[in-house]
Parts: C-alpha cells; structure tokens; sequence
C-alpha cells in the first residue's frame, strides 16, 4: 500500500464514472422524473394534512368527512413510497451494471500490471481494497445523485413554501438551521475522516496478514508457529480494533451535535407558529402544515448528515480503487502492433541488457539463438540469470538494451497476447487453480474440446491415473493444486501445455522438485514434447540436458561457455567441473541408498 495516498472528491469521482452510468441514460431520466415525483408526493402530503385539518376546524362540525381531501392525502402518501420504489427498480440496474463494469476493469488492469508490480503487492490486501471499491462505486453514485440532490430539492421547496406562507422569520429560522447544520456536518466529518481512513488502513493490513498466514499453511505448521501467527495477527487487530474505537468516538460526536442543531432549529420554528395560532394570524392547519414541514425536513437532514459522512467514507474506500487504476503499466503494446507471425519458431537474444534496478544488472551484453525444432539448454548458479530469459522471453519486462526476436520480429513490437500464445512453459513450481483436473488441464486452451483435454492427459501420461481416481477428471485438486504430488501436478503441467499446442516450449527448471525416479520418468515426456519445437531449457541438473543441442553456461549475467555437452566436458571448463560435482553427489546418493537397503 502507498505511503501517500492520492486524496480525490466527490466530483471527480462522479466525472469518472459518468460514462458508465451515461450508457443508461434512458433509465437515468425516468430515475430522476420518478424522484420528483415522490419528492412532490412528499411535499404535498402536510399541504393536504393543513387543508384537512382546517375543513374540519369549523363550528359547527361539518356533517361529512372530506373526502376528497383524504383521498388525496392517501394518494399522495401511497406516492411517496411507490414513487422512492419504483425509481429503486429502475436505477438498480445502473448502479449493478456501474459497480460491476469498474470492478471488471480493475480486474483487467490488475492483470495488464507488470510482473513487478504482482511481486510486490500482497493479495490480500488489494482483494479488500476491490472489494470495497465496488460496493463504493455503486453507494457514492446513489446517494449523491439519488440522496443529496434529492434533498437539496426537498429543503428548498419547503423554505419557498414557508417564505411564501408566512413571515420572513420561518425562513430566517430554517435556513440558519440549515447553514449550522451543513457546516458543522462538513467541519466534523472532515476531522473525523483521519480516523476512518487509519480503521480502513489497518483493516486492510490485518487482512494481509491473515491471508498470508493462510496461504502459508504448510510452512506454519512445519515450524510449529502458530502461536507466532495469532501474535502477528492480534497486531493488526489490535490497531483496527483502536482505530474503530477512534471513529466510533468522533461519529458520537457527530450524531450528538447534528441532533442537537436539528431540535433547536424545530423548537424555534414551533415556538414562532404557536405565537401566530394565538395571535390569529394562522390557523390550526398552519400549526400541522409548520410542524409537518419540520418533521418532514428533520428526516432528511439527519439523512444527509449520514450520506455526506458515508460519502467521505466511500471516497476513502475508492481511493484505493483508482489508485490501482492509476498504476502505470509497464510493459504496453505499440499503437496498432500486428500479431506476432510464427513460422519456423527461431528466438534470438541480441545484445541484451536487463537488470530489474537500474543500480543492478542482471544480464550483460547476452547474445544467443534457438534455431527452428532445436533444444538450446541454460545452465548456472543460482543468481546467474537463467529465469530471467524466459520472464523477459514472455515480456513480464522489456529489455533495458538490445533486442529479443522471433523469427526475426522484436517482440516488443508485436501484441503480448500472440506473443504468449506462441509459447507454452512448464515452470519449476507448478500451481494450480483450486479447480478441478479437467478445469486446470483445459487452462491451457479453455475453448478446445473434452476430447481434445482427454488426449493432451494422454500424452501427458496422466490419464490413467485420473481415470483410477473416484472423480476422475472432476477431482479438486485443492489451494495450489496441494492435493496433488509433485510429479503429477507436473504432468497436469505438461498436458496443460500440450494443449494449448505452443510453437516454443520453455523448461524452466521443470524437474528440479522431484525425486530421481519421477524426473526421469518425466524427463522423456519432456523430450518427447519438445521434439520439432524451438525449446529453452533452463536447468539445473545437468542429467537433464546431456541430448541438448547447444548448452550455455551461464555467470553473473554473461555467457562464459557453449557447445554441446561432449564439447564442454572435452573443454574441461566451468560445466565439466559442474558435471563432475553433481556427477559425485548422485553417487554418494545412490550408495546411501544403498545401505540404507542392506540394513533393511
């Protein structure tokens, strides 16, 4: 979350969703033709009230009830509600529609955002600020268009009917109420917001926490920390809990001080309509018509108290929302930039620089090819640069210098999505959709056929287990795919790539997890994959790699060998000392395992 916060208003928020909601222009209208009349419903029911009261204030009584008058009066009060609902059903619609189309196109930006941004955010976090973004959305355009508005109108009908009814002082009366009430509603809610947007703050950071401890389940409870958890957790609560209590304090004070205003300004009001029954300048009925309007004008005071504070609220709530808008995407197709034309499928690296700060370079002047059907391995240290190639292959950045292309097309000049659609990668760290087999199978093309999912598994050689399972395809395979082995959520993987039928294939450390037997057995299924497609191997166990045809090695970001693995064990350089070092631990490995047999 940022330090600063990038504070916006009322009319800039609705400036922004104004073109969401001016698509239902139509329903807007009959919304608002529908408002004033149960804004004039509401006005005419003390009006009616004043005239009934008066028709029966006479000596002697009269013999029949008015009933045109009580007629009236239930109409115009069944209008009020009738009129309120029917502009609800209405509007409902615009504001569902508003509320989800926002939500949509944070989604989609979220995941238009670099692969930075996604490694620095936390999920949690920013699933509440949508969250309460999108309830937000809908709330700020129904009360400042459907409630302040609304009540503005209300307050100046009535101060034009007491104006034009009586003396001046009604008015002088109502429309002090009405500036102490507004200032003091605007002073407060502004003082208080602090308080608010430190409980929002510190709701979110609990939240954080909370989900981050739970999607690190397994490694709690390996470490047997789950007290240190709910220690991290009461923390945040802690702080959401004193933060609440401090919001709570300020809005008592709020409430207080608007109630207070209102029932001063009413009693004044009273007193000056009872002094005029008793002197005669007004009848009974202006004595209801006066109280009616007050009564009348009390409700939506109090409510617009209540909406400006919720208002305020829900900007801080939204905030965050258009500050996630707001985040700059880093990695942008070109205006108008063509689909990326596969042919043979050769990725060449020229001269490339990259660093993910520019105060530390990742790969130096790195210059290599993968001709069209070949196998081009990437071996080194950890640290050396090797994942990097396939972020940087993918475009999750742009490189710093030099140029990547595909069949001779700078990747960054064609659209991200032909560009990753032209490659398919089984990464080291396979995780999964909370979904089922099928789902996760099929993510690689979710348009292609069950049969055609059934025969990637095949190839995949993990059909026959799913078939053995009680659910077979349908099976969750639960958080991260945690349900699974390691060796099959790689062969999920496999299939999953296999379907979506990639012109260039990217290993990126795929067997390095599992155990010597399941890599082995996967290995040839790699291979097997691979044949005919350009593939970049990132490995780490130089076993895997030995039928490459061309292997590099890799050393803070530079090329310091290449060739085939009988060239560069025949060189006897930085890869044959790696081959002979891994070539001992696999040894020793193997006759631990050995004795470990005897003495069984």
């Amino acid at each position: 979350m940022s330090e600063s916060r990038r504070h916006i208003d009322t009319w800039s928020v609705i400036t922004r969703l104004w073109p969401e909601v001016w698509r239902y222009r139509g329903r807007v209208g009959l919304a608002l033709v529908l408002l004033i009349a149960g804004k004039l419903a509401t006005i005419g029911v003390p009006i009616v009230l004043k005239h009934l009261v008066d028709a029966l204030d006479i000596t002697p009584r009269p013999l029949l009830v008015p009933l045109a008058l009580l007629l009236a009066y239930g109409a115009f009060r069944m209008g009020m509600s009738a009129f309120q609902e029917l502009r609800q059903v209405v509007f409902a619609r615009v504001l569902a529609r508003t509320s989800r189309n926002v939500t949509l196109r944070t989604f989609e930006h979220l995941h238009r955002l670099s692969l930075r941004f996604h490694l620095d955010r936390r999920t949690g976090g920013v699933a509440r600020d949508v969250e309460r973004g999108m309830t937000a959305t809908s709330d700020l355009l129904d009360w400042t268009i459907y409630t302040i508005l609304p009540t503005l109108l209300e307050v100046t009908l009535v101060c034009a009917i007491l104006i034009a009814r009586f003396d001046a002082s009604f008015a002088v009366i109502t429309l002090t109420t009405l500036v102490a009430y507004i200032a003091f509603t605007f002073s407060i809610t502004e003082w208080r917001m602090r308080y608010y947007r430190a409980a929002k703050a510190a709701d979110t950071e609990a939240n954080e926490t909370a989900v981050d401890s739970l999607l690190n389940y397994e490694t709690v409870k390996y470490f047997g920390n789950e007290a240190h958890e709910f220690s991290r957790y009461d923390r945040s609560l802690i702080n959401y809990e004193q933060a609440t209590v401090k919001s709570m304090k300020t809005l008592a004070v709020l409430n207080v001080g608007q109630v207070s205003i209102v029932a001063v300004g009413l009693t004044l009001l009273l007193w000056r309509s009872a002094q005029g029954v008793i002197a005669g300048s007004m009848t009974i009925g202006d004595f209801v018509l006066v109280n009616a309007f007050l009564l009348q004008l009390a409700a939506p005071l109090n409510y617009l108290g209540m909406v400006y504070r919720e208002v305020k609220q829900g900007l801080i709530n939204i905030e965050r929302l258009f500050e996630l808008l707001g985040e700059t995407r880093e990695v942008e197709d070109q205006p108008n930039a063509p689909p990326l034309a596969v042919s043979g499928g050769e990725i060449r690296f020229e001269q490339v620089g990259f660093g993910y700060q520019s105060e530390r370079t990742i790969l130096h002047d790195l210059s290599f090819s993968v001709p069209p059907g070949h196998t081009v391995a990437v071996v080194g240290t950890t640290g050396a640069g090797k994942s990097t190639l396939a972020r940087l292959l993918y475009r999750f950045y742009d490189v710093n210098a030099g140029r990547i292309t595909i069949d001779g097309q700078d990747i960054r000049s064609v659209t991200q999505q032909s560009l990753r659609a032209a490659i398919g990668i089984v990464p080291q760290d396979t995780v999964l959709f909370n979904d089922s087999i099928y789902y996760n199978i099929a993510y690689g093309r979710p348009q292609a056929s069950r049969e055609e999912v059934i025969a990637a598994a095949r190839a995949a050689h993990i059909h026959d287990f799913i078939s053995s399972l009680p659910q077979g395809y349908d099976t969750n395979v639960g958080e991260r795919g945690l349900k699974l082995s390691g060796g099959e959520k790689q062969r999920v993987a496999i299939a999953r790539t296999l379907l979506k039928q990639p012109a260039i294939l990217i290993f990126d450390e795929a067997t390095s997890a599992l155990d010597t037997r399941t890599e082995k057995i996967i290995q040839r299924e790699l291979t097997e994959i691979a044949s005919g497609r350009s593939t970049l191997v990132i490995a780490h166990r130089l076993s895997t790699i030995v039928s490459a045809d061309a292997i590099l090695v890799l050393e803070q970001g530079r090329i310091v060998e290449r060739g085939t693995h009988a060239q560069l064990l025949a060189a006897d350089g930085r890869y044959a000392k790696l081959w002979q070092m891994q070539q001992r631990a696999v040894g020793a490995d193997e006759a631990n395992s050995s004795d470990a047999a005897v003495e069984a």
